[in-house]
C-alpha cells in the first residue's frame, strides 16, 4: 500500500511509497521471519532470553539495512551518515523491543517462543518509521529547519513516552520507590520527610493495578504526560506553537523530565505542578487573565503538597510583580489572595499532621534549608545541573537566560523579565543553600522548566546566533541522540542485562526482587532451627527495609523493623515503629554494608550492646542465571533488649 504523500513532502522527510513501499514491506516481513526463526532456535539451545534477542536480532536488521531504498546511489558521505542513522534506529528498535520481551515473559508470564512475536512487530514498526522519517533523510535539505524539527519531535516524543511506558512495570523498584509505597501502607495526612502527594498517588496507582512496579509508577508517568501539556501551553503562549513543540521534545530526552517521570518520588507530581503553576503565573501576569489566578492557586497547593520546594515559585511571583510595573496593580486586587488561600486550603492536611507531631516535618525540612553539616557545595551544585540538563543544556540555559534583548516591543521584555525571575530566583535560592550544605542532584532540575521554552525557541533561530550559540545549535542532535540511546541501554540493561557485561556499580541499591527471596530462606531456616520467627531489621535509615516489604510474600509476611531500634534515624520508620520491647525472638539483621551491621555512620557501636548472644557478621551472595548479581550481609541474634 502506497504511502500518502503530501504531508511527508512538507516535512521534507524521503518516504518509501508506491513500489517502493511493497518492497520494503517484502524485506521487512522477511527479516521478521527470519528474527523470530533464530530467536526459536537459540532459545531451543539453552540461550538466555537476553543473547537470543540480541542474535536474532541481527541477520533480521542486516537484511532490513542491505535492501533499503535507494540507498547505495548516495555518495559516501551520505551512506556513512545513512549507515550511522540506522545503527541508531536498529539500537533504540532493540532495546525498545527487550521492554517488549520482559514484559511479556517476566510480568506478564508469556512463554518467550510468543512473547517474541509481538517484540518483533514493535520492532519492524520502529524500523519501518525510522528508516522513513530518519534514514532515508540523510542528505535532504528541502525540508525548512522549522518543519524537520517538528517531524522530528513528535518522533522522538513519541519513542520517549512509549519507552518509559513500556519499562514501567519491567525494572525493578529503586528503594526510594519502594519507601513511598511503604507510605501508602501507612496513609496518613503527611509524612516526616514529605508531604502526602506521593503517597496519595501511589495508592491510587496500586489500588488499580495492585502492589507490582507498573501500579507504583503509573502516578509518575502520568504526570510526566501533565508536565509535557502545561509545558507545550507555555511555550505556545511565550512565543508559538512550533516551540512549544521543541520544549515537549527537550522535556521528553533530557534527564530532567525523562528519568523524573520513570520513576515513583516526590518529583513527578512535583514537576507536573511546577509547570501547571507556571502556566497559570504567565496567562496571570502577561496576560491579564483574572481566571487564571484559581487555577494558579489549585496548582501551587497541590505542588506543596508533592514537595515544599514549589513555594519558592510563589518568592518568584512576588519579586516579579516588584519588578514589573504592568503587574504591581495586582496588589490591589484580591485575586493573588484568594489564589494564596486556595493553596492553603489545599496544603491544610499538611500543617494538620505537623500541629499533631509536633512540627516535626517542618522542623526537618529547616534543618536542610540551614545546611546540614554547614558543608560549602557550591561546586556539587554545578555538577549535578550537568546531570539533569547535560552539558549543551546547561550552555542553552544560560544563553537563553544571560543573552541581552534587542527588542523594543514591551510584551517582548515582559515575556524575558518571565522567564528570568521565574528561574533564578529558585536558582538563587539553591545557590544559598549549597554555601552551607550538600545539595541533592534533583533539587534544580524543575527550576529549568521555566528556561525550557527559550531553550526551544533558540533551536528555530539558527540565523540568529553566532560562535558558542552555533555550535550548541549543532550540538544539539547528537545530544538528543545520545540520551535516548543511553536511556534506551539502561532500561535494557537493567531488566534484561547485556550479554558479557555484568552488573555493577549500582547493584548496592537494586535487585531486590531476587534479594528478598533470600533473605525469607534465612528468616524461615531461623524459624525452623529456634521455633520462632524473627524479627528482621534492614540497617539503612529506611532503603533495606522498604524494600524488602515490597519484594516479601504478601501472604505471609515478614516482621520487618529498621535500625531506629538502636537509635538511629530511620525517618519515617521512626513513626510507624517508634519504640520495640525487649524479646527472646531471634533478631535477623541485614544490610548493604558490612559496618552498617556493626555500629553507626559515626563509628559508634550501638547495636551490638541492644543484642543477645550475636553473631557475626556474614555475606550472602545472589546469583541470576548462575552469575554473581549482588551481596547483602547479615548478622543473627538469639533475642533483642534496648539499652
Amino acid at each position: 500500500m502506497a504511502l500518502p504523500q503530501r504531508p511527508m513532502n512538507r516535512a521534507g522527510d524521503t518516504v518509501i511509497a508506491g513500489a517502493g513501499s511493497r518492497r520494503f514491506a517484502v524485506v521487512a516481513l522477511l527479516g521478521a521471519v527470519v528474527d523470530v526463526l533464530l530467536f526459536l532456535l537459540l532459545t531451543s539451545q539453552g540461550a538466555g532470553l537476553a543473547l537470543a534477542h540480541i542474535l536474532s536480532f541481527l541477520p533480521a536488521a542486516a537484511i532490513n539495512y542491505s535492501l533499503l531504498p535507494k540507498l547505495s546511489q548516495q555518495d559516501a558521505r551520505v551512506r556513512w551518515s545513512q549507515f550511522g542513522r540506522f545503527m541508531l534506529t536498529s539500537m533504540l528498535a532493540l532495546s525498545m523491543r527487550g521492554g517488549v520481551l520482559a514484559l511479556f515473559v517476566y510480568v506478564w508470564q508469556t512463554p518467550a517462543f510468543i512473547a517474541i512475536v509481538p517484540a518483533v512487530a514493535v520492532t519492524a514498526v520502529i524500523l519501518y518509521f525510522g528508516s522513513n522519517f530518519y534514514v532515508l533523510s540523510a542528505g535532504s535539505g528541502s525540508a525548512s529547519v522549522e518543519s524537520r524539527w517538528r517531524v522530528a519531535s513528535f518522533g522522538i516524543v513519541t519513542f520517549a513516552v512509549l519507552l518509559r511506558l513500556i519499562y514501567m512495570g519491567v525494572a525493578q523498584l529503586i528503594p526510594d520507590e519502594a519507601y513511598y509505597w511503604n507510605y501508602a501502607q501507612h496513609m496518613d495526612l503527611s509524612f516526616f520527610d514529605h508531604p502526602p502527594m506521593v503517597a496519595w498517588l501511589i495508592w491510587l496507582g496500586t489500588s488499580i493495578f495492585g502492589d507490582n512496579e507498573f501500579g507504583v509508577r503509573i502516578g509518575a508517568f502520568v504526570c510526566g504526560l501533565v508536565a509535557m501539556a502545561y509545558l507545550y501551553a507555555l511555550a505556545s503562549n511565550l512565543y508559538d506553537k512550533s516551540t512549544g513543540i521543541r520544549a515537549v521534545l527537550l522535556l521528553a530526552v533530557l534527564p530532567l523530565g525523562f528519568v523524573t517521570a520513570a520513576l515513583m518520588t516526590p518529583d513527578p507530581p512535583l514537576v507536573a505542578a511546577w509547570a501547571a503553576t507556571l502556566y497559570y503565573m504567565e496567562r496571570a501576569l502577561l496576560a491579564d487573565s483574572r481566571s487564571a489566578w484559581l487555577g494558579m492557586g489549585i496548582a501551587f497547593g497541590l505542588g506543596i503538597l508533592s514537595k515544599y520546594t514549589l513555594g519558592l515559585l510563589g518568592l518568584a511571583a512576588l519579586v516579579f510583580v516588584i519588578l514589573d510595573p504592568s503587574s504591581r496593580r495586582w496588589f490591589r486586587r484580591p485575586h493573588p489572595y484568594l489564589a494564596a488561600s486556595l493553596a492553603l486550603l489545599l496544603f491544610s492536611p499538611v500543617i494538620m499532621w505537623n500541629v499533631e507531631n509536633g512540627w516535626a516535618s517542618i522542623l526537618f525540612q529547616s534543618q536542610r534549608a540551614t545546611g546540614i553539616g554547614n558543608q560549602f557545595s557550591l561546586h556539587w551544585l554545578f555538577i549535578h545541573m550537568l546531570l539533569v540538563l547535560t552539558p549543551v543544556a546547561f550552555v542553552a540555559a544560560c544563553l537563553a537566560l544571560l543573552a541581552r534583548d534587542h527588542s523594543q516591543s514591551p510584551a517582548m521584555r515582559r515575556r524575558r523579565l518571565f522567564i528570568r525571575v521565574f528561574a533564578l530566583v529558585p536558582l538563587a535560592a539553591f545557590f544559598s543553600l549549597s554555601l552551607f550544605g550538600a545539595p541533592k542532584f534533583h533539587w534544580t532540575a524543575p527550576v529549568w522548566l521555566a528556561v525550557l521554552p527559550a531553550m526551544a525557541w533558540m533551536i528555530g533561530q539558527p540565523g540568529n546566533w553566532q560562535g558558542i550559540g552555533r555550535w550548541v545549535l549543532a550540538a544539539w542532535k547528537p545530544t538528543i541522540a545520545v540520551c535516548l540511546l543511553f536511556y534506551a541501554v539502561a532500561l535494557h540493561y537493567v531488566a534484561l542485562g547485556v550479554p558479557g557485561v555484568p552488573y555493577m556499580g549500582f547493584t548496592e541499591h537494586y535487585f531486590w526482587r531476587e534479594a528478598t527471596p533470600e533473605v525469607e530462606k534465612l528468616a524461615e531456616e531461623i524459624q525452623r532451627q529456634t521455633g520462632q520467627k524473627p524479627v528482621v531489621v534492614g540497617m539503612s535509615k529506611w532503603s533495606v527495609s522498604a524494600a524488602l516489604s515490597f519484594y516479601g510474600q504478601k501472604s505471609d509476611p515478614m516482621e520487618i523493623r529498621a535500625r531506629n531500634m538502636f537509635h538511629q534515624s530511620a525517618a519515617m520508620y521512626d513513626f510507624w515503629y517508634p519504640s520495640e520491647p525487649a524479646t527472646t525472638r531471634p533478631i535477623l539483621l541485614v544490610g548493604m554494608k558490612p559496618h552498617q551491621l556493626e555500629h553507626d555512620v559515626h563509628g559508634v557501636d550501638n547495636i551490638t550492646p541492644s543484642l543477645v548472644r550475636p553473631g557475626p557478621t556474614q555475606e550472602l551472595v545472589i546469583y541470576k542465571d548462575n552469575r554473581p548479581l549482588r551481596r547483602i550481609y547479615y548478622r543473627v541474634a538469639s533475642g533483642y533488649n534496648p539499652v
